[in-house]
């Protein structure tokens, strides 16, 4: 695999290999993308091919300039284009009716299809000097946790990705807000960092959530962004107990938290990660991988404060854990420990 840092000659020689048919990772700023060429329908099968995606889970369509618009979209609602004239470039994806060629393999088979233009200067460049869309989704293994550097692409792939597109760590660190434009309202079908309030300054009748009939847009199901190590969130005022708790028995703990330890412990790797939500979530991806490496049982997660500003971070842990992953204020915790299941959720 050949990790480019990055010259205009190593993208050119990425717009060789889209062009070829092959699959190119590149950054942006939210999280490093998988590419390939979106008008090459056997290139795009290759994304799901490598990553083991499920082809019903479409794929978003990256372009430099919403100037290219008509080639994807046959219709942009008031809304979206209100939308689009605010945020974009930059980590907003819109999902809108598909232009007639668009095909079926981006789309997941819908009539819909999900498109953004990335706020990245090596994104931007491999876009225009490419000069067509790049359909992209997140360059790791399917349910995976995303990447937010070069070397976490090599981590999943190896080999398997001819070209890597070195950018540095991307400045945002989590997938972008996906906002639906089909239908009565506007609605948010992921959070990202771009939140309801700045949506709604725009177009004030933005909805939060899902609604009746709406589109499957990546990101959406119930597991996902997950580490190879059970990940579970813990109420703040818990989450000594609960790893006191493994750690008794001599399990190693993994643990994200917003503070410092109060104790140390042998049996526990620890990172506070601190209270500001941007730098958490700028982080969040590359803290799972550290703590997947620590060879523990259980990645224990400090439940995030409520409000807004953490919506994108409570979204990604909540789907990382699994429902059942995440412990309650009133739980038996000595209980729960002891009939921890070697799946990451209790027997």
């Amino acid at each position: 695999m050949a990790i480019a840092r990055v010259s205009q000659k190593d993208i050119q020689h990425a717009v060789e290999v889209l062009r070829a048919g092959e699959l190119v990772a590149f950054p942006t700023e939210t999280v490093y993308g998988l590419g390939a060429n979106a008008n090459n329908p056997e290139a795009v099968r290759k994304i799901f091919r490598v990553k083991g995606r499920p082809a019903t889970h479409p794929v978003i369509v990256h372009v430099d300039h919403p100037r290219y618009l008509q080639r994807w979209v046959r219709d942009m609602s008031p809304e979206a284009k209100k939308l689009a004239d605010a945020f974009w470039p930059g980590p907003l994806t819109l999902v809108a009716k598909r232009a007639p060629a668009v095909s079926d393999v981006i789309t997941g088979g819908q009539d819909t299809v999900a498109i953004r233009v990335p706020n990245h200067p090596v994104a931007q460049q491999l876009l225009n000097a490419f000069g067509g869309g790049i359909a992209a989704p997140s360059a790791n293994r399917y349910g995976h946790v995303s990447p937010t550097r070069a070397e976490h692409v090599r981590e999943e792939f190896g080999d398997d990705i001819g070209v890597v597109l070195d950018g540095g760590d991307c400045k945002v660190g989590l997938e972008s807000t996906i906002v639906t434009c089909v239908g009565d309202v506007p609605r948010v079908l992921r959070p990202g960092s771009i939140s309801i309030s700045q949506l709604r300054e725009i177009v004030p009748t933005v909805e939060m959530g899902p609604g009746a009939g709406v589109p499957r847009v990546p990101g959406s199901t119930l597991r996902h962004y997950s580490p190879q190590t059970p990940v579970n969130v813990v109420p703040s005022r818990r989450l000594e107990q609960v790893m006191n708790e493994f750690t008794s028995r001599h399990e190693k703990v993994a643990v994200l938290a917003l503070r410092p330890p109060a104790t140390a412990n042998r049996y526990m790797t620890w990172i506070n990660a601190g209270m500001r939500s941007d730098l958490y979530a700028r982080s969040l991806y590359a803290h799972l991988r550290t703590l997947d490496k620590a060879g523990a049982k259980i990645i224990l997660v400090e439940e995030v404060p409520e409000g807004e500003k953490w919506d994108a971070v409570r979204d990604r842990l909540r789907r990382a854990a699994t429902a059942e992953n995440i412990v309650t204020y009133d739980q038996d915790i000595a209980a729960w420990v002891a009939d921890f299941g070697e799946d990451g959720a209790p027997t």
